[in-house]
């Protein structure tokens, strides 16, 4: 039953007059009365059972989450399983181990909001927010502990008396605060995206992929055209690719499209252009009669962060070098990165071929029944200026472990799938070879075609959480009927309210997705979803299911994400609301004065939420500030030592054994998040 929607109203006596004999009354039996005045209703002599309402809060019904002192946890717990516990409550997935849910299927929604920034530090009695940042990488290693004792993984209980003053409105919606580790390789200095991590659900094994009564997997080795992969226009549109017009929808946005100053479009008029006739195609041809080139491009450096074309390379499919060309860009290049690329100065000098020479060419050889195939194409087609709607790319077809935006490289893929040693020239003065990466991409989407759509699909691991919860979601007697007893396989509504264009992130599978500016949207937007538009013509009457949002005003006030800082900046937010209260020096920082808006904002949120929601609070990493710089700091001296003529003490920075211990310290704090979780 849809929350917002009010309960039956129960068959009285009066309501009874007058009705057809197919629905009588009776009276209940003790146990039956629960606010319906004792009557039920009555159709061919069985009693219709009704939704179950909304339990108390002092009911045995009231769903509930809980921890054990007994618990036999042995380390932090991992962001994943916050990510898990929403899929058991409202899909597919297994009972947690490090918390005990009571009354499951009284869940009626679940709102998670990851807030960045947010620290276990804060918490803590006496803390002194105006020189909070000033805490030094060994003091950040010391409070976290080796993590070996109880009280350096077990949550903490909250008592608001202990708490700083801007968080004590914690205490009011949870009882613990979680230790969090985030996800990321200490091995190899590696923090990975939490985003990603709590979006992306492990992949299940079908009960659909029986196999047959021969022992033979139906899905193995079943020869698949070359067309079966194609990428389809959203997505190539989701991955970055250049927009062809007849990836557009037909309209005025199609027939007004104009390419940017310099690039050009193949000619292809409708997508129908590309389709051949059963009739024309050789029986058993897994190119079904299309041509297929294989392309690949090496590039220079004109800038700072510019790319410019030096080399394109096409291959048929049998093969064959079309296409072998290197290209004399426009502006001066600054760095051939020659240990990556292969292209030198000495090259290039003698070369007149230009950026629309190649156009024109390519123009000429990819007519409408010709599929080009490569590995991250779109980083090719930008560097070629081109757009081309038919598209069969390796980074797409074997899809990385954890998911997008990470890809698996195809050093990697050729390695795994092909048992070949690509790009050994990488890192060194022979670079890339584009003519062997191409036939390399060739010979994946060969093997592909033989083996079939499920070949090589194993490597990944994750699938769209919004997707999972629409695809595998589970529905209760207690929202959904009787029908619903045991659980009933039903989509779950969901929403993602996110700071900027959600268009190519995972938030955009989302039931509803609601951009926003600030984090005082991103509140209205949560409670939005929760509540559900009133005309129900964007967000469902009654809200959705399942809300994801993120918070990231503290984030950019503590400088964890200033790559991506919006113009309008949280500090400058904070200066004017001192601005406008007190001039009193004494008056609160500027971060607990961020922190305190925080608190109140969620305790808005979490006063709107209807009963029996489970509400979630998560940090996603640590500080990983300190991190970043001496990653950053690797990559510099990595780049410096690998150019040919660099001498190793002449370099502008140093990489010893003392840079390597400082980053597994660093990483060690940047995956110490915090998680809180409770039910309204």
């Amino acid at each position: 039953m849809n929350d917002a929607e009010p309960a039956a109203t129960p068959m009285t006596r009066s309501d009874s007059e007058g009705k057809s004999s197919s629905g009588s009354l009776k009276r209940s039996g003790p146990h039956d009365a629960d606010g319906d005045d004792g009557w039920q209703t009555i159709e061919r002599g069985r009693p219709v059972k009704k939704h179950k309402k909304i339990p108390t809060a002092n009911s045995a019904r009231y769903p509930s989450i809980h921890f054990s002192e007994k618990s036999r946890l042995q380390s932090k717990v991992n962001l994943s399983a916050f990510r898990d516990l929403i899929l058991y409550l409202f899909a597919d997935g297994p009972a947690p181990q490090w918390i005990s849910v009571s009354q499951r299927p009284e869940f009626r929604k679940v709102v998670a909001i990851m807030v960045p920034g947010l620290e276990e530090a804060m918490f803590k009695a006496n803390v002194d927010f105006s020189k909070y940042a000033t805490v030094t990488l060994d003091q950040a290693i010391e409070q976290l502990g080796d993590g070996t004792s109880p009280d350096h993984y077990y949550p903490r209980r909250l008592n608001k008396e202990a708490l700083p003053s801007p968080l004590q409105p914690f205490a009011d919606m949870f009882q613990h605060l979680w230790p969090v580790k985030a996800p990321g390789d200490d091995k190899y200095g590696r923090l990975h995206s939490p985003l990603t991590t709590m979006l992306t659900a492990p992949l299940t094994k079908s009960k659909d992929k029986a196999k047959d009564k021969s022992g033979a997997d139906p899905h193995r080795d079943i020869r698949t055209r070359i067309t079966e992969f194609l990428a389809t226009p959203e997505e190539l549109l989701e991955n970055g690719f250049p927009t062809h017009p007849v990836m557009l929808p037909e309209g005025e946005r199609r027939d007004s499209f104009k390419a940017p100053e310099g690039w050009v479009h193949t000619r292809v008029n409708k997508l129908e252009d590309g389709y051949i006739p059963e009739s024309e195609i050789q029986q058993g041809s897994i190119t079904a009669g299309r041509e297929v080139l294989a392309l690949d491009c090496e590039m220079c450096l004109t800038g700072p962060s510019e790319l410019a074309l030096t080399r394109v390379s096409l291959v048929s499919w049998g093969g064959e070098t079309v296409l072998d060309e290197l290209v004399k860009p426009d502006k001066p290049i600054t760095d051939y990165v020659t240990q990556y690329s292969g292209i030198t100065k000495e090259m290039l000098d003698p070369v007149s071929t230009t950026l629309s020479d190649i156009q024109a060419k390519l123009l000429d050889l990819l007519h409408p029944r010709a599929i080009l195939l490569g590995h991250s194409l779109d980083s090719d087609l930008k560097a070629l200026q081109l757009a081309h709607p038919f598209i069969v790319d390796t980074s797409m077809l074997f899809p990385h472990a954890r998911g997008p935006p990470l890809k698996n490289s195809l050093k990697y893929l050729a390695q795994r799938h092909l048992n070949r040693e690509v790009q050994k020239g990488g890192g060194t003065i022979n670079g890339h070879d584009s003519i062997e990466d191409a036939k390399t991409c060739l010979d994946l989407v060969k093997k592909k075609c033989e083996k079939g759509k499920a070949w090589a699909t194993g490597d990944s691991q994750g699938e769209n959480l919004f997707k999972r919860l629409a695809r595998a979601g589970t529905a209760y007697r207690a929202t959904a009927g009787p029908q619903a007893t045991g659980g009933l396989p039903v989509g779950k509504t969901s929403a993602a309210v996110e700071w900027g264009d959600m268009s190519r992130s995972a938030c955009n599978t989302a039931t509803v997705t609601i951009p926003c500016k600030s984090d005082a949207e991103v509140e209205a937007g949560v409670i939005r979803a929760v509540k559900g538009d009133p005309d129900g013509l964007e967000v469902p009457g009654g809200g959705v299911d399942f809300v994801w949002a993120r918070m990231r005003e503290l984030e950019y006030l503590q400088g964890w994400a200033n790559k991506n800082k919006p113009a309008a900046t949280t500090n400058e937010a904070m200066d004017d609301q001192l601005a406008d209260g007190d001039a009193d020096k004494d008056k609160a920082s500027p971060l607990e004065e961020c922190l305190s808006t925080l608190s109140q904002r969620l305790q808005r949120i979490h006063a709107a939420l209807p009963p029996c929601t489970l509400f979630m609070i998560l940090s996603g990493t640590g500080d990983p500030r300190e991190m970043s710089r001496l990653q950053s700091m690797h990559s510099q001296f990595k780049k410096e030592y690998n150019t040919p003529g660099s001498k190793w003490d002449q370099l502008s920075v140093k990489w010893t054994s003392e840079e390597e211990d400082a980053l597994r310290k660093a990483v060690k704090v940047a995956r110490a998040g915090v998680g809180f979780v409770g039910v309204k």
